[in-house]
């Protein structure tokens, strides 16, 4: 029997629908895997920013994950929103009991609309004990900021890699240009960044890039690209999902992407050759 591709999305949900789990689920699927959940905190936001959060009782996450590694063993994991110490701890625990391989963490610590959504006390805990088993982590600028100290790519990502990352991708490195989008990507024992360019696109419908992008990047590592070309697909999905939403109104403030501008049949993988093929 031929399975499909399952991934794993540990994070929060966003009750408007345009990051968060919700966005997760969409770019996986229409990735072409089979998209998983396990719900850390329950958010009432909309495009214009968040209102209220309630974090997940940690029983509750570690079942959710067991559960699903007991039946649906995940190719990949990402994580988002994580909220606060005690998520951090379980999730991390969990992962590494249950041998988890591809994980991308992406540090979710503030909204697109600038809200914060972890407690800072978690920091700590993220760096300590979920930054060295992540195969990739994904700080935007202000993330890596806060998590270095530091503004310049290189030794953010130095500093990062001293806390226990292996691989980190920097998002929006440079803020001078504004016909491109820079990421810097960092692999572990390279001495130079790798560089990553992307079109800018003019909108303001960014509402859930970075959900998305981690969530594309895990789903492109489960079908067997290398770090560096599961990034670059990662990023080019998501530049394609901000130019084919570009121009639709959805909310009042920052609104969503367009995640399933060019949905994929459902790909699976035969377990005795471990070969990838889709339904058509």
């Amino acid at each position: 029997m031929k399975h499909y591709i399952p991934i794993l999305t540990i994070a929060g949900s966003d009750s408007s629908g345009g990051a968060g789990i919700q966005a997760d689920i969409k770019t996986i699927s229409a990735i072409g895997c089979y998209a998983m959940s396990a719900i850390t905190a329950i958010t009432a936001q909309n495009t214009t920013g968040v209102k209220s959060i309630q974090g997940i009782d940690t029983g509750i996450v570690t079942d959710q994950i067991q559960m699903v590694w007991n039946d649906i063993p995940p190719m990949a994991t990402k994580t988002g929103m994580l909220f606060n110490r005690d998520i951090v701890e379980t999730v991390s625990d969990t992962l590494l009991a249950n041998n988890a391989a591809n994980i991308v963490v992406d540090p979710v610590m503030v909204s697109t609309s600038g809200s914060l959504l972890i407690e800072r006390s978690a920091i700590d805990t993220m760096v300590e004990r979920l930054f060295p088993i992540a195969t990739l982590v994904t700080p935007n600028r202000q993330e890596a900021i806060e998590l270095t100290g530091e503004t310049d790519p290189m030794q953010q990502a130095l500093k990062l890699n001293a806390m226990g990352c292996r691989n980190i991708l920097l998002k929006g490195g440079d803020t001078e240009r504004t016909d491109i989008k820079i990421d810097y990507l960092y692999l572990d024992g390279e001495e130079d960044l790798i560089t990553l360019t992307a079109d800018a696109v003019n909108t303001r419908n960014t509402h859930g890039t970075g959900c998305t992008l981690s969530a594309a990047i895990a789903s492109y590592l489960a079908l067997g690209f290398d770090i560096t070309d599961a990034v670059m697909r990662g990023k080019l999905y998501v530049t394609r999902a901000l130019k084919a939403g570009a121009r639709v109104a959805i909310g009042h403030g920052n609104g969503p992407m367009n995640h399933l501008f060019a949905p994929r049949h459902m790909k699976f993988v035969n377990p005795k050759t471990f070969r990838y093929d889709s339904e058509n």
